[in-house]
């Protein structure tokens, strides 16, 4: 129940803090975890990102004050943070449809986001298949790009930018520059995230080579990063068509924070995130996500 209450104590920051500056590395600090590892988990198992929840909260509480108070909409857009009456308007109409002043009046019709909180949700329909496992440092080398997290971007140019690697050869020079036979079945091209600190709704992203060894010859078109040794607990999709690979990755992703964390006795630790796609012939595969823990 550790990691409930820390996750929840976060949200709590956040919620006395509204109308203040958020500290994202204090929130982060109280869930004990890096601001870059705690927000992309959130963005995983909310399906928003920490900045627009907060916008969010933002302009519902402002829409109440709006409602129930005669507070000037200069001072409400200083209260929660725009630099302008203008910008806050525009922000107000983007999510409630409706300007500031229209808002007072009876009638109109606004929306809510509650506040969240998170619980245990206790399914045990769905099996969730992991291992620890303890790995000597390794190499990574590839093609890297800043995602940006904000407005499910993310979620639209990595795949993109798989497409792109294979339109023009990049995934075809990944494969040849690649070590052969480390693990059984293992694709020649993977991928690597979160291996830096980037901005608040920024990670690295690389489509990449796994160098286990780490004595491969980079070509020198490629980026080099340098994974320390470290404790993985590892999770294995069901098998899957190759069409089918984003659809099953991303399942897995959801279920990590919220179900097999709480009562697993590990802590994510610092490090990167690691995705690997294995092929077992005749169009069937199947996909592992790699997370660095360290036990509480």
């Amino acid at each position: 129940m550790d990691w409930l209450q820390r996750i929840n104590g976060a949200m709590n920051y956040i919620e006395d803090n509204l109308t203040e500056d958020i500290d994202y590395s204090k929130i982060a600090k109280i869930a004990c975890c890096s601001s870059y590892h705690f927000q992309r988990m959130f963005s995983f198992i909310t399906d928003v990102t920490m900045a627009e929840y907060v916008r969010r909260r933002r302009l519902t509480l402002a829409a109440f004050e709006l409602q129930n108070s005669k507070i000037k909409v200069i001072d409400l857009a200083v209260k929660y943070g725009y630099e302008s009456p203008e910008s806050f308007s525009r922000a107000f109409q983007n999510m409630h449809g409706v300007t500031p002043s229209l808002a007072r009046e009876k009638g109109i019709q606004l929306k809510a986001y509650p506040r969240m909180s998170f619980h245990i949700s206790i399914k045990g329909d769905v099996e969730m298949n992991y291992k620890i496992e303890e790995k000597d440092s390794f190499k990574v080398f590839g093609v890297e790009e800043i995602i940006d997290t904000t407005g499910g971007n993310n979620l639209v140019r990595i795949p993109r930018m798989w497409s792109e690697s294979f339109e023009n050869g990049t995934y075809k020079r990944l494969e040849d520059a690649a070590p052969k036979g480390q693990i059984q079945g293992l694709c020649s091209v993977n991928a690597i995230m979160c291996y830096r600190c980037t901005d608040t709704d920024t990670f690295p992203y690389m489509i990449g080579a796994i160098d286990f060894k780490g004595d491969a010859e980079v070509p020198e078109e490629f980026t080099s990063i340098s994974v320390p040794a470290l404790t993985w607990a590892i999770f294995k999709t069901e098998e899957h068509k190759e069409e089918e690979t984003t659809e099953k990755i991303q399942d897995i992703w959801k279920r990590i924070f919220p179900e097999w964390f709480p009562n697993s006795g590990y802590e994510h630790a610092e490090g990167p995130e690691l995705e690997l796609y294995y092929s077992l012939g005749k169009d069937r595969c199947y996909s592992e996500v790699w997370i660095p823990v360290v036990k509480k």
